[in-house]
């Protein structure tokens, strides 16, 4: 039987390079050989394209390690634009180049910039090679906290009060007395928790725009909840066509050295840290599923999304945000979420790649 060629894209240009390296790692390591032909494309921070080991111990987080596509890592790798031809080339040092492989879909395991916005959407749309996630549009407003709270409160959508900064902007004095403090301060395209400072004494807000800008010159100051439980739920798209499916929303437990999921919380503290089974309210499970399935099609996500809530103590659910290529290493809340609702990640991962495979490219 002929394989599924796939090239897994990892790494970028983002500061979720790191992230992206290890979800990619367990993406490729799941990926039973015996179905899929993979290719690795990892690409560096300076954004060189290369010819990776796909099953290189070097992806993984953690340990100390924090992997890295480096420019020796392998050869110059070109997907080309033209949508006759779906070839991934191989170039040598002395300008040559061999077809590496006809792709059946490009899985973009890219967090941030230059992967989750949109940008690798449209150029696999312009080539015509299917690929998993989300739409170009999709993938930008999403990636876009700004734009991301604008289309979810037009549907009525309960979201936290925020501020939107462009580059030199700061807060007034009208806005700081409406927020109140505590605030966050967050770039607002990334992920991974990176960037992110929670300022409690005004006097410490141009440090926290500062940090949020290094990452994204548009910032967003956002009202700090106090008193909520942060719960995530994962969706997935049904390969019926039907109503995408969700996990049972799971708790984060464990907060960074600031008192918040921080990005060492996230990915270098030692034990789990979701509840996959928390105690809620009745009906609060039903509510943060039934909310998570809107965003998904509000926002019109395709294949897997993670939707993040808080749970305010009068019983409110509010969204914060939805990510459209979450977290997939094997112990990512995502991935753990379905194992624990039956769906293992390796049939995670070949869903996924059917989806793609069988939706195609094109206007959706």
């Amino acid at each position: 039987m002929k394989k599924t060629k796939v090239a897994v894209v990892l790494g970028g240009r983002s500061v979720e390079h790191p992230v992206s390296c290890a979800s990619a790692a367990g993406v490729i390591a799941a990926l039973d050989p015996e179905q899929y032909e993979v290719v690795a494309v990892g690409i560096t921070q300076a954004g060189q394209w290369l010819s990776v080991d796909a099953r290189s111990a070097k992806l993984a987080l953690g340990d100390g390690n924090v992997p890295e596509i480096s420019a020796d890592s392998g050869q110059h790798v070109v997907l080309a634009a033209d949508p006759t031809m779906k070839d991934v080339a191989i170039t040598d040092a002395a300008g040559g180049a061999r077809v590496l492989s006809d792709v059946d879909v490009v899985f973009p395991v890219l967090h941030g910039a230059y992967g989750e916005d949109g940008t690798i959407q449209g150029l696999l749309e312009m080539a015509d090679v299917p690929y998993v996630g989300s739409n170009v549009l999709s993938s930008a407003a999403s990636m876009d906290k700004d734009f991301m709270k604008r289309l979810l409160k037009a549907e009525g959508i309960p979201v936290g009060d925020y501020v939107v900064l462009k580059r030199d902007q700061t807060l007034s004095e009208a806005e700081k007395q409406r927020l109140g403090l505590p605030v966050f301060v967050k770039p607002s395209r990334a992920g991974s928790s990176l960037g992110i400072s929670k300022v409690t004494d005004w006097d410490d807000l141009d440090k926290a725009i500062a940090t949020a800008r290094a990452v994204d010159p548009k910032v967003l100051v956002e009202a700090a909840f106090t008193g909520v439980r942060e719960l995530e739920c994962g969706v997935l798209e049904r390969e019926d066509g039907g109503a995408p499916d969700t996990t049972p929303p799971f708790e984060v437990l464990i907060a960074g050295t600031e008192g918040w999921f921080d990005f060492e919380a996230k990915y270098l503290a030692s034990g789990s840290p979701y509840d996959l089974a928390p105690d809620l309210p009745e009906g609060t499970a039903e509510r943060i599923r039934e909310l998570a399935a809107r965003v998904f099609t509000v926002m019109d996500c395709s294949d897997l999304a993670r939707v993040d809530f808080f749970l305010a103590s009068d019983g409110t659910v509010y969204v914060n945000e939805i990510n459209t290529m979450p977290g997939l290493t094997p112990g990512s809340g995502v991935p753990v979420a379905w194992a624990n609702a039956g769906v293992d990640y390796p049939e995670l991962v070949a869903r996924l790649v059917r989806l793609a495979a069988n939706r195609g490219t094109g206007l959706r």
